[in-house]
């Protein structure tokens, strides 16, 4: 069996938002031996979806199939608006996104402040349908919109002794409920080894579902790194720093011995709580088993060559 790697399903396989929603509907409407399918059970509506696509020999064989706008949009983790799945669609509705402004600094010979225009218009959007894998133990596969990041970094001229970059969300508790909470010292911090960053998988991600991005997945722009797990992915993000050491991250200052910098999907190094070789994806019943790299290994194991990686967790 022949099976397509995420990063290789074109945009024009993603099944469209209304296609999918016209059989949400029937779905709604119709019963199999008897039983209504509810409202209430998305769950059980999304793994009918997919039977539907298998049924009318929609779905090329080993294709993974995109999770839909619902899902994607209403199960997710945006600590800033609250601790719960539900939580950042439900609290993110007045946060505002424009206008927006990043401040690129440290080790680059074109700092600044650069509005959302300045940074996106000189690029080409790209459509990259990659898998989202969270550390909890569930994953989604997700039809991305949005740019290279080794393009964008190109433009601001790494210095030669600029190793890593790191990220910053922006702060705003009035807009970010979440943010008057203890939970994480805000404003929420990640970062890359330069290499990884500028890695042709690696996005900034400007959209979703040829979309603007919405707001409880990380609007205007967020990280998208797909072999690695999905707190890496920091959203809402305003700075770009260039260091030459290791940036801290908030998961890793709160939590080290359970999230390491790396945070590369690893099914042999399990979190100290609960075990890493298998998954949930949204919509099925079924767990199955994780990727080495979340699938990606073979474009992306060389970065890691000689290291141990049950160290460099």
């Amino acid at each position: 069996m022949i099976i397509k790697r995420a990063d290789d399903v074109p945009s024009s396989e993603i099944t469209p938002e209304r296609d999918y929603l016209n059989r949400r509907d029937f779905l709604r409407r119709a019963g199999t031996g008897g039983v209504a399918f509810s409202v209430a059970a998305p769950q059980l509506l999304a793994a009918c979806d997919r039977a539907a696509v298998d049924e009318a020999g929609g779905e090329v064989a080993g294709q993974e199939t995109p999770n839909s706008w619902e899902e994607i949009t209403s199960y997710n983790n945006f600590y800033e608006f609250g601790v719960d799945k539900e939580d950042p669609k439900a609290n993110s509705a007045h946060f505002k996104p424009a206008p927006w402004t990043v401040r690129v600094d440290g080790l680059c010979g074109k700092p600044g402040d650069y509005g959302y225009e300045e940074l996106v218009k000189p690029h080409k959007l790209e459509d990259r349908v990659y898998r989202l894998r969270c550390v909890e133990g569930w994953s989604m596969v997700i039809p991305w919109q949005g740019i290279p990041l080794g393009d964008m970094l190109k433009r601001f001229e790494p210095a030669p002794s600029a190793r890593y970059v790191a990220f910053t969300t922006v702060l705003r508790p009035k807009e970010m409920p979440g943010q008057l909470r203890r939970v994480l010292d805000w404003p929420y911090v990640e970062g890359l080894r330069l290499d990884e960053a500028t890695h042709p998988l690696t996005l900034m991600v400007t959209g979703l579902y040829g979309r603007p991005l919405p707001n409880q997945n990380g609007a205007p722009l967020r990280l998208m790194s797909p072999w690695k797990y999905g707190f890496k992915g920091i959203k809402s993000m305003v700075r770009i720093s260039f260091t030459e050491r290791q940036p801290p991250t908030s998961w890793n200052l709160s939590a080290p011995e359970e999230y390491g910098f790396y945070a590369n999907v690893n099914p042999e190094v399990d979190h100290p709580r609960w075990s890493q070789g298998t998954e949930r994806r949204i919509g099925e019943f079924r767990r199955r088993r994780t990727l080495m790299f979340n699938g990606y290994a073979d474009q992306v194991a060389s970065m890691y060559s000689g290291m141990d990686l049950k160290k460099w967790y």
